[in-house]
């Protein structure tokens, strides 16, 4: 018969002992989950920071409408990939032209200037300079009732890719310009007539050089250049046959071959740098708007202006102008003067001649007393930031502007207001915008040497 075991015993203290054991498991389970919850929570926020916060946060404001982080680092991984592919093209030509040093160095220093196009500061700056310049256009865009429509931004596509839905590019309607016929007085043809058509001046110019504006510079099957038009004409090849050969015909660059190529484009550029559809139709609508501002602030720009022809010659010092003003006193030729003396290379050689320029293409020093002189008459010396002036007046009237020169102008008079509008508006530009500059993508490592 088996043996019944006794009841153990619990006492007070035992019971004591298991309820503290119980007691720390419940206290260790409880901050193992406090932990782990905490863990995942900072995980969680880094993500949404990362993600969802951040992105969304201003880099800068422009009349109370804010750039985000996400639209600068955008466009800031946009201008990288851009000229990274700049970079390996040039790499690439090199390549072709290896063993001739002349073209090497050449090569080589286009591919240090984009490298230094690529430091993180400098490029964001400019990036964050461009979205500003953007929000102000927008806005002045808003308040002259300009506006873009979507068939606007899908036409400038169809033409970058080289694709027209009705089957041939537009003829270009470029103006002609106006050939101006200056009848010389004798007095001119005395003074110089070796040139009763002067050419353009080569000059002491001080007309501000227009930043190049936000262009598409991807090809459909590299993402590199959508200027490029597709390869569409075929050159058919000869044949030593003697029968009749039907004539080869361009290969169409139909609708969906244009389709297929814009698809190619937009996936390389989603995976290159995340940069969508959406992006890249902003991207258009801005260059777009500046345009159509462009053409309306500046339709009222004169086509013929008053412009003056002068020739000059500059020297380094006072003392030497006041030499060579002494020659010309004396009956010496300028032409031949200007020859030994000029220091200005662009024009010596053809007697100091600076052809015809408006106001404002030259400094202000110079461009004053050009003006103002006779036609004939010769200036004492004239300071200026290269040195000393001898001018003397060939020319004064009214001349039309050339096509490149009237877009020049306009350009100019824009980007004054563009300058303008900047110190008006004061954007406010938060200082943490260089800390989240993108330095992704960037040129491989191996190519880097230079």
């Amino acid at each position: 018969m088996a043996k019944t075991p006794k009841p153990k015993i619990v006492t007070k203290k035992h019971l004591a002992r298991m309820e503290r054991e119980r007691i720390q498991r419940r206290n260790i389970l409880l901050v193992s989950i406090a932990v782990f919850v905490v863990v995942v929570g900072l995980i969680i926020y880094g993500v949404l920071q990362q993600n969802v916060i951040q992105p969304r946060q201003p880099i800068a404001r422009v009349n109370n409408e804010t750039i985000t982080t996400r639209e600068y680092q955008t466009f800031v991984r946009y201008q990288r990939r851009q000229l990274i592919q700049q970079y390996l093209n040039t790499y690439q030509n090199m390549q072709f032209f290896a063993g001739d040093p002349d073209t090497e160095a050449f090569f080589e220093q286009t591919l240090q200037q984009i490298q230094f196009q690529l430091e993180p500061t400098s490029l964001g700056q400019q990036v964050l300079n461009d979205l500003i310049d953007d929000r102000i256009i927008r806005q002045e865009a808003a308040r002259r009732g300009i506006t873009i429509t979507d068939e606007e931004i899908d036409i400038y596509i169809q033409q970058a890719f080289g694709y027209y839905p009705e089957g041939f590019p537009p003829t270009p309607t470029l103006p002609p310009t106006p050939l101006p016929t200056s009848t010389l007085s004798p007095t001119q043809l005395a003074l110089f007539p070796s040139s009763p058509t002067p050419t353009e001046p080569g000059v002491p110019e001080v007309e501000p050089t227009a930043p190049s504006p936000e262009e598409i510079t991807a090809t459909p099957d590299q993402g590199e250049d959508l200027d490029e038009t597709p390869e569409s004409n075929p050159t058919p090849t000869a044949t030593a046959d003697i029968t009749p050969t039907a004539t080869l015909e361009p290969t169409p660059y139909t609708l969906d071959l244009y389709q297929q190529d814009y698809q190619e484009l937009l996936e390389n550029l989603k995976q290159d740098i995340n940069f969508s559809e959406r992006d890249l139709k902003r991207l258009i609508e801005s260059q777009l708007y500046r345009t159509k501002l462009i053409e309306e602030m500046t339709f009222d720009i004169q086509e013929v202006q008053e412009q003056v022809w002068v020739r000059h010659i500059l020297v380094e010092d006072e003392e030497t102008a006041q030499v060579v003003l002494r020659l010309l006193d004396n009956g010496e030729d300028f032409s031949e003067l200007a020859s030994i003396y000029s220091t200005d290379t662009s024009n010596k050689d053809m007697g100091g001649d600076l052809g015809w320029f408006r106001s404002g293409r030259m400094v202000s020093e110079f461009e004053e007393v050009a003006f103002q002189l006779e036609i004939g008459e010769i200036s004492d010396p004239v300071q200026t930031q290269f040195g000393f002036h001898i001018i003397q007046k060939l020319g004064h009237e009214e001349r039309p502007l050339s096509h490149q020169e009237l877009e020049q102008l306009r350009l100019n008079e824009f980007n004054l207001w563009l300058l303008e509008q900047r110190q008006i508006v004061e954007p406010e530009i938060f200082p943490y915008w260089s800390d989240r500059t993108p330095i992704e993508p960037s040129i491989p490592p191996s190519l880097t040497q230079f």
